[in-house]
């Protein structure tokens, strides 16, 4: 593993975030050493921002849907890191700038009152760990100029993470069906994305259980507290400023993401 590179490249993905300034794809670079190489860029930063005072909450998992899956030629999903700063409060406005090249998507998020970890984690454990879901919108963003993104580029850089807010009404497992729900989001009354639980890998649970198997595999088990973000349920829409996006998720409730004019 080049150690060089690798340091090199987060450091360009944190000077892209914290300048506002996307940067060209890392792929080409990061293509010797593969995922990998990608995951120890994201894992450097990941250390970089604990050393530095910030506080995980939780992960995201990225590319369940089937589509953007063959579009970047995989077929597994991706996963990133959530710290407690990417937390949206109820009904607060997004500063412009605050996310690059923002987008935003509709998941469901499940909270975990109870550690995930051990080999070959199994749904009846998972399910037992579940403490509630909440509808939720994630707000991705790129330090990719232009979303010019393969599997590395978006695995080096935090799976494309942005924000995330969630809804404020916890619902118990065995009230909703996760399979089934459907995804309705809006922007001034237009629709502008709908989707379904089985648009995530079949069923939320089926990529929340992805996620709790493979962060045990790389030694960073889920833990009691943690969100995850399940994956998306719709397509992804572009953001411009003083946009209000309002989501509902059958059987979950509602969240409204604001962002702030220019």
């Amino acid at each position: 593993m080049d150690t060089k590179t690798i340091e090199r490249l987060a450091g360009a993905l944190r000077t892209a975030d914290r300048e506002g300034r996307p940067i060209p794809p890392l792929r080409e670079e990061l293509a010797a050493m593969g995922e990998a190489g990608a995951y120890a860029v994201q894992d450097f930063n990941t250390a970089f921002h604990l050393e530095t005072g910030r506080r995980l909450t939780g992960r995201k998992i990225g590319l369940t849907s089937k589509s953007v899956q063959q579009q970047l030629g995989v077929d597994a999903p991706d996963f990133g890191m959530l710290f407690a700063d990417m937390e949206l409060g109820p009904d607060e406005e997004i500063a412009a700038g605050r996310v690059l090249q923002p987008k935003v998507e509709a998941e469901v998020a499940v909270v975990l009152e109870r550690d995930l970890k051990g080999e070959r984690i199994t749904l009846s454990q998972l399910i037992s760990a579940v403490a509630y879901v909440l509808p939720a919108v994630e707000i991705v963003g790129s330090r990719i100029h232009n979303w010019d993104i393969r599997l590395l580029d978006t695995i080096a850089d935090n799976a494309s993470s942005g924000l995330y807010a969630l809804g404020t009404r916890p619902v118990k497992l065995a009230d909703v069906d996760l399979r089934t729900c459907g995804m309705l989001m809006e922007r001034k009354g237009e629709i502008v994305s709908l989707g379904v639980g089985a648009a995530c890998l079949g069923h939320p649970l089926n990529a929340a259980l992805w996620l709790a198997r493979k962060m045990a595999e790389v030694g960073r088990p889920l833990q009691a507290g943690d969100v995850i973000m399940t994956g998306a349920l719709g397509p992804m829409v572009a953001i411009a400023p003083g946009d209000v996006i309002d989501t509902t998720i059958a059987g979950l409730g509602a969240v409204r993401t604001a962002f702030a004019p220019a």
